[in-house]
């Protein structure tokens, strides 16, 4: 099992910055990439950014290229998301989550952190 927690949520003005960051814990050997998605009220739950966990290899969805970075510090076993130039469509409850390299999904999930943006 892998234990994550998210923190650095908060209410921002739109144009603002935020960093999430997410700590993970336990059988952090099972992991091959991890992930922040997000949920807006009334919506599904979307991928906003992955990392894999050894090559550093990204990916972001189209709606937030050029405005948020994923990165990781495997010394800490901590995924971090910067967020740019954020919009008041990037409010939304963030998860991180871990894939797991056996059986490919995304597993192990954290409890969210709120984003608020202000227009």
């Amino acid at each position: 099992q892998v234990q994550l927690v998210e923190s650095g949520g908060g209410l921002v003005q739109a144009g603002g910055s935020l960093r999430l960051s997410c700590a993970a814990s336990g059988r952090t050997f099972n992991i091959d990439t991890m992930g922040w998605f997000r949920q807006a009220p009334g919506k599904e739950r979307e991928s906003v950014a992955r990392i894999s966990w050894s090559g550093g290899r990204t990916y972001y969805a189209d709606f937030v290229k050029g405005r948020f970075t994923i990165s990781r510090d495997n010394v800490k076993n901590t995924v971090y998301l910067q967020m740019n130039s954020l919009k008041s469509e990037d409010t939304a409850v963030y998860y991180c989550a871990a894939r797991d390299t056996r059986t490919e999904e995304f597993a192990s999930w954290g409890q969210g952190t709120q984003v608020t943006v202000a227009s």
